[in-house]
Parts: C-alpha cells; sequence; structure tokens
C-alpha cells in the first residue's frame, strides 16, 4: 500500500503519477517510467490510470508514497494519505485499431466509439494519441471516417440542448490572422433576435482563437447553467467550448495537435462539427477562406472540404451553408489577442479608423445568417445587419454580453516593446503571408501574452514608400520579442512590387 500525495504539476490533459526509485514496488514488482499504472483506493470505485514517472527526490515522493499531478489527483477525488495500491494497466483494447490504422486499413464506428471512449478515461499516453492523429492524417479519413470520428467525438461529454426549433452558429475553419468575424456576427445576429450561443475554440496553431481574444474582454470560462442563463436573457453569448465539457476529447486532441503544429481535414471537420452538435446548434454558416498562405489553397480543394463539411452535417441532422472567401491576406489590423479586440470595439463603436474588410465580411457572414430566419426576405440580411450596426444595436449587445460574462479590461501597455518592420524599397504592397505573419505574432508572445502580437499598418495594395512602418510587433517580454524581430528581420512577410 502506497500513501497518496498531491503533486502540484499542471501535466495538461494527462494523468501522471510519480513513484520513487527506491520504492520497494518499483525495485521488486517492474514497474517502468512511461509505463500505464492503475491507481486504486478500496471501495472508492473506477481507478485512474496515469502515466507512471520515476522521481529521485524524496521532496516530491517519499519511497511510501505515490504522487499524482493536479489531473490525476482531482480525478480520484481522495485527500492526501489516502492509502492507495498499484496495478500496470492492461494496453486498451482499441489500440489495436490505431495499429491498423498505421497500416492504412479503414475504420468502423465501432472502432472510432472504442478509441474516443479510450481517450477520455485516460487510457491512452500523449504518445499513443499522436500516433492515432498521424495515422490519420497520414493514411488519411474518407467521409465515413470522418463522420464515425465526429460522432463518436460529439458523444462524448455533454450536450446543450435550448429548447428552440432554429439555433444558429458560425465558424471559420482558421488559418487567416485577425479574422474575428465571430465577436461581430454575434452581437448582431443576437441583437436582430436569432439565437446563437456561440462556444468558440482557443488557438491551436494560431495567435489567437475566439475564446482568447473575447477573454480580453470578458469571461469566457462558464458553467453550463451560467451559460444558460446569459442566453435566455442575451440571445447570445461567446465563451470557450472546453469549460461546458463540449467534446472533451477534442480538447485532449488539440493538446497534442498544438505541439505538433497538426491540422488535417479529417480532424478539423470532426473539430469543428463535433462541437457545434454537443453546442446544440441547428444551422451552421462555415467559412472556408482560400488563398496562397491560406490552409486552403485552391477552390478545388475548398469545395471538396465544402462537400464533405455538408455530408458529416447531413449525416448528424446539422443544416450547413458554406461560404468560400477571400483568404489572400490577413483581414483587420491586429493579431493578437489585445489587438484583435481592439479591432473589434472599433468597428462596433462605428469609429472611422475601424477595418474596413473585417468590418465588411462580418457584415456579409451576419447577413447570410440572418437569413437563416424564414421571415427574412431573401437579399435583405447584408441591409439588416448594417443597420444593426451603424445604429449603436449591436455595440448595446455586446456591451449586454461582456456584462453578464463579466467584464474584464485589457489594453495594450504603454511600456510595451515594439518593433516597426519597414519597406525596404518603395512600391506597391502585393503579397502578405498569413502564416509567416501568424509565426511572428506566436513568437512576440501570443496568444499566451494577450498583449502580444503584430499591428498591420499597411495591406495588399498600399503604396509604401522606403522606410514606411509595414507594421508594428508587440511584446512583454524581452526574449519574445528577441524571436519575433529576428524572424521578422529573415523574412517580414511581405512583398512589394517595384514602381515601374
Amino acid at each position: 500500500m502506497l500513501k497518496l500525495k498531491s503533486v502540484a504539476i499542471d501535466t495538461y490533459k494527462e494523468n501522471v503519477a510519480y513513484l520513487h526509485r527506491d520504492c520497494p514496488l518499483y525495485r521488486s514488482e517492474g514497474f517502468q517510467a512511461l509505463m500505464k499504472i492503475e491507481i486504486f483506493i478500496e471501495g472508492n470505485g473506477d481507478p485512474v490510470l496515469a502515466i507512471l514517472n520515476i522521481v529521485d527526490d524524496t521532496s516530491i515522493v517519499k519511497v511510501d508514497e505515490i504522487g499524482l499531478s493536479e489531473q490525476a489527483f482531482q480525478q480520484l477525488g481522495k485527500s492526501e494519505g489516502v492509502s492507495t495500491y498499484i496495478e500496470p494497466a492492461e494496453p486498451p483494447l482499441s489500440l489495436k485499431a490505431v495499429h491498423r490504422k498505421i497500416s492504412g486499413e479503414k475504420l468502423s464506428r465501432e472502432d472510432f466509439q472504442m478509441i474516443t471512449r479510450d481517450i477520455l478515461q485516460n487510457r491512452y499516453s500523449k504518445m499513443e494519441i499522436a500516433a492515432f492523429l498521424v495515422s490519420s492524417s497520414h493514411t488519411g479519413l474518407d467521409r465515413d471516417e470522418i463522420y464515425y470520428l465526429t460522432e463518436a467525438m460529439a458523444n462524448t461529454g455533454e450536450k446543450l440542448t435550448w429548447g428552440e426549433p432554429m439555433v444558429v452558429d458560425k465558424h471559420c475553419i482558421g488559418g487567416i490572422p485577425g479574422n474575428r468575424t465571430s465577436m461581430l456576427i454575434v452581437p448582431i445576429v443576437a441583437a436582430y433576435g436569432l439565437l446563437i450561443p456561440k462556444t468558440s475554440s482557443r488557438a491551436i496553431t494560431s495567435p489567437a482563437g475566439t475564446a482568447d481574444t473575447m477573454e480580453v474582454l470578458a469571461n469566457v470560462e462558464i458553467p453550463i447553467e451560467e451559460m444558460k442563463k446569459i442566453v435566455k436573457k442575451e440571445r447570445g453569448m461567446l465563451t470557450w467550448g472546453g469549460t461546458a465539457h463540449l467534446s472533451p476529447v477534442d480538447d485532449i486532441l488539440i493538446s497534442v495537435e498544438r505541439p505538433l503544429a497538426m491540422d488535417s481535414v479529417g480532424q478539423m471537420v470532426a473539430s469543428i462539427l463535433s462541437k457545434k452538435i454537443a453546442a446544440g446548434s441547428s444551422h451552421l454558416l462555415l467559412d472556408i477562406p482560400i488563398g496562397p498562405s491560406a490552409k486552403i489553397h485552391q477552390m478545388h480543394d475548398a469545395i471538396k472540404l465544402k462537400k464533405i463539411f455538408e455530408f458529416v452535417g447531413d449525416k448528424l441532422g446539422l443544416y450547413i451553408e458554406v461560404l468560400i472567401t477571400d483568404g489572400s491576406q490577413p483581414i483587420g489590423n491586429g493579431i493578437g489577442p489585445v489587438l484583435e479586440a481592439r479591432d473589434v470595439m472599433q468597428i462596433l463603436n462605428n469609429d472611422a479608423e475601424a477595418p474596413q474588410d473585417l468590418k465588411e465580411k462580418a457584415l456579409q457572414l451576419a447577413g447570410r445568417i440572418l437569413e437563416f430566419d424564414p421571415k427574412m426576405r431573401g437579399g435583405k440580411g447584408y441591409e439588416t445587419a448594417c443597420e444593426i450596426l451603424h445604429s449603436g444595436k449591436a455595440l448595446a449587445k455586446m456591451q449586454a454580453i461582456i456584462k453578464a460574462q463579466g467584464a474584464h479590461h485589457y489594453q495594450l501597455k504603454s511600456d510595451a516593446l515594439i518593433f516597426e518592420v519597414k519597406a525596404d524599397k518603395t512600391g506597391t504592397v502585393s503579397q502578405i503571408d498569413n502564416l509567416q505573419m501568424a509565426n511572428i505574432a506566436s513568437l512576440a508572445g501570443a496568444p499566451i501574452d494577450k498583449f502580444a502580437g503584430v499591428d498591420l499598418i499597411h495591406k495588399v495594395g498600399a503604396k509604401v514608400k522606403e522606410g514606411d512602418t509595414l507594421y508594428k510587433i508587440y511584446a512583454t517580454f524581452q526574449s519574445d520579442f528577441e524571436f519575433a524581430r529576428n524572424l521578422a528581420v529573415r523574412d517580414c512577410g511581405y512583398q512589394i512590387a517595384s514602381v515601374i
């Protein structure tokens, strides 16, 4: 028997246990580092599974203790000092399906149900999850497999119901820095009266997700019951889906995808649609940007992706309308949470300095969502969205949502480290690399540092002179500042066509 100890380490979506090297169990029973174990407490029901780490410091765990990381300790739900016993864990049966996928086989609905269930129960290490993700990306998922995975992921957590026949939503597949249209669409659509309970993601490979940017203005980690109260009163919200336990397997997969910088088509479709199904959406407007440095480069690939989304949505009873949009450059001026939130509020305040490209795209998308309403005359959605924005109704609704969720107050720091990237010649900005701009903003610290990012001064088509500032890099920490600056010096992400 070993005494239970809490080890104050956040292992992020992975249960980890700590055993001292001099523990008799380690010496006599063949326990090894990185093996999976089960931790039992008499009469406590199901065991907790964890990855075993071996330590040599008795200040972490003594020889008669078993330490658990924060997540594993909370999952076990017992106090320190309780007697436990451990056993080697059996490999999850679903791992055989992963091995078959690695060999290029097609998996069944039951395979995906078993895989997602075992992942949710912490039966997979992050290495095994990575094997599943890489095999699914490398050998590919056909449209039936994507449907099976989406369905299985949606069924792993809570499912919200709103008691209304139409629950609208909007999502972008990502890849375009600054594309923060959701934070404009939600107040416009909610002010009109349609129900739009927007649960958003945090960044996977980008400098900010919608939840990261909304968190600049308001609390986004809200329990389900509080969400329901907010939506009932305001007709809309902008929250992080992770708090609501919607498709929780998706959050676990994202925790592995992020460091691998992975975002394969099958996983992307399953991630997006499983969250929408779990959130209770009935109608979804999906934005697929295309461009040289977007996630999707060619129209034929966008159309192929559109058909996959529509197929899976139809199988799951979700009406999807797909818009293929211009993804040739960043949208808006700010890249990074605080800078993006500034852009949003400028537009809602009808500020003359607000980025017009972001404003126009948001109005177009909001107009299409308003036309989901059978009472809205075809072609009148855009006009109605413009009226709601220009009249101040959208701003009032956003302020009400912020107040209901709990206001936050972030603004650019006056002592921020700033580097101005300047044009090396006179000409016209002909191209901006989305991925490079996102990388620069991420190296500056975004989204972990909400104040960090990139502020664009000139966009494609702008005439510049040698020495003009193309954009500014903002950072809080010197090391982040140096990383971002050095990358921008090597490749600023802009192409300038010389004046003929």
